[in-house]
């Protein structure tokens, strides 16, 4: 019996020869991310279901990145920095991307930005393997044909001390996207079309694989688009197949062997749904669900107050390369803030150019907000003094992943998710704009 690419690295990772979609397995963790809203909480149960002397079952396997709640005085969110750093330096954790002074992020050299795309800028994301993370998004490194999850603190105290988790096995959705995608739209596009069609809860549970030709011509960074928002339609996890475009990425960052697996012809699928990307047009989702979904330019009278460009959905350095080539030599109407994902991407946005510019060059020009320093900032409110959080009923658009009431701030606030392009064409009107009127 054929199996899916999902349900083979969880038979590996269970030493078992076959498995399927409902049977309850104990798995072997690659690897486990914890951040500062989570990290402290999932501490706080390893200590007390192990012991205060116990010992992590691997310090190697578990990455420590505080990213969600940083640049800010609050007191609260700096301790929970602080519990991190304790744990680090008393087990001996070897990968904690610590953030020392909070005066001036640049000064530690080992800071590295949002747990997501730093995870797979560090090598840490390998097909294959299983990883685990306190945080929804942690689908994201689906990307790289591994099997990637978001789990609470009690299952992450338990990986903690022993490295296995027991989990369901999931059934698999396949999303098969052929054609050529025209060159308005963006994966982020893709994703919320297809939330759109299945709604929020129309994945509970279940693994969503992409599939077909668009998907193999997709950057790795487009690829984490996709399986990022995974959760937004209830997903377990996102995954695509290894490629050689998996392998280019991978080659400078890892030199850890991994093995790569690939869904049998004869994989049961619990469903399948299929795409012809050219006849799709760009959309946003609408206040309050990232299922909420409209043609962009059916919102063309949609007056807006700002725009958001970050997050670890909408702020990797191809997303900014995207918005540049629509504000280049053109003029913001409204605030626009941009948060880059991770130190390296900050570090992108003043040394990659677009047409001769760099691409802080074309956003300063255009009146945009000075890049902020990478973290998570707004995308999930944060206290008050966070950069960009929405902090009055004010209307945005945003390349994040999640728009219900509270979640940038301010509960009345509406936000519109949308890709880099329809951000940026929007941050030009002032209204929710279909980036066409901008691109060629």
């Amino acid at each position: 019996m054929g199996m899916t690419l999902t349900e083979k690295i969880l038979a590996k990772a269970s030493s078992q020869a076959v498995v399927e979609p409902g049977q309850n397995i104990w798995v072997n963790v690659d690897l486990l991310m914890t951040h500062d809203v989570c990290g402290p909480g999932t501490i706080g149960v390893f200590k007390r279901e192990f012991g205060a002397e116990a010992k992590v079952w691997d310090s190697e396997k578990i990455v420590l990145i505080p990213d969600h709640y940083i640049f800010t005085t609050d007191v609260r969110a700096n301790r929970n920095v602080d519990i991190l750093r304790d744990f680090a330096r008393e087990q001996d954790i070897k990968y904690f991307y610590d953030i020392t002074d909070r005066a001036d992020f640049k000064a530690n050299p080992d800071y590295k930005g949002v747990c997501h795309i730093a995870l797979a800028q560090e090598g840490h994301t390998r097909p294959g393997e299983v990883l685990f993370g306190t945080d929804s998004h942690t689908c994201n490194a689906g990307a790289f044909g591994q099997f990637a999850t978001g789990i609470g603190n009690t299952d992450a105290g338990f990986i903690m001390g022993t490295g296995k988790l027991l989990i369901k096995v999931p059934s698999t959705m396949q999303f098969v996207l052929n054609g050529t995608l025209p060159d308005y739209l963006l994966a982020k596009d893709l994703i919320l079309q297809i939330i759109g069609d299945i709604g929020v809860a129309g994945a509970t549970y279940r693994t969503m694989e992409f599939a077909g030709e668009t998907v193999q011509n997709l950057t790795m960074e487009e690829r984490m688009t996709l399986c990022n928002m995974a959760i937004e339609a209830g997903g377990k996890n996102g995954t695509i197949a290894a490629d050689e475009t998996t392998y280019d990425y991978l080659r400078s960052r890892t030199n850890k062997p991994y093995e790569s697996f690939y869904s049998d012809r004869d994989a049961k699928f619990y469903s399948s749904h299929s795409y012809d990307v050219s006849q799709l047009e760009p959309v946003v989702a609408k206040p309050h669900s990232p299922d909420n979904r409209a043609l962009a330019r059916e919102c063309s009278d949609v007056k807006i107050d700002r725009v958001y460009i970050g997050s670890c959905t909408g702020g990797k350095t191809t997303d900014f390369i995207n918005a540049a080539q629509i504000l280049k030599g053109q003029k913001v109407k409204v605030p626009t803030y941009l948060v880059p994902a991770t130190q390296k991407v900050y570090e992108d946005l003043f040394t990659q150019k677009h047409e001769g510019q760099t691409l802080s060059e074309i956003f300063i020009e255009a009146g945009c907000i000075e890049p902020a320093a990478p973290s998570c900032a707004a995308c999930l409110g944060g206290p008050k003094d966070t950069f960009g959080r929405m902090n009055s009923a004010e209307v945005c658009v945003s390349t994040t992943n999640r728009n219900f009431p509270g979640r940038m701030g301010e509960k009345t606030a509406q936000i519109y998710l949308a890709s880099p392009y329809t951000a940026a064409a929007s941050a030009l009107t002032g209204y929710v704009t279909d980036p066409r009127e901008f691109l060629g």
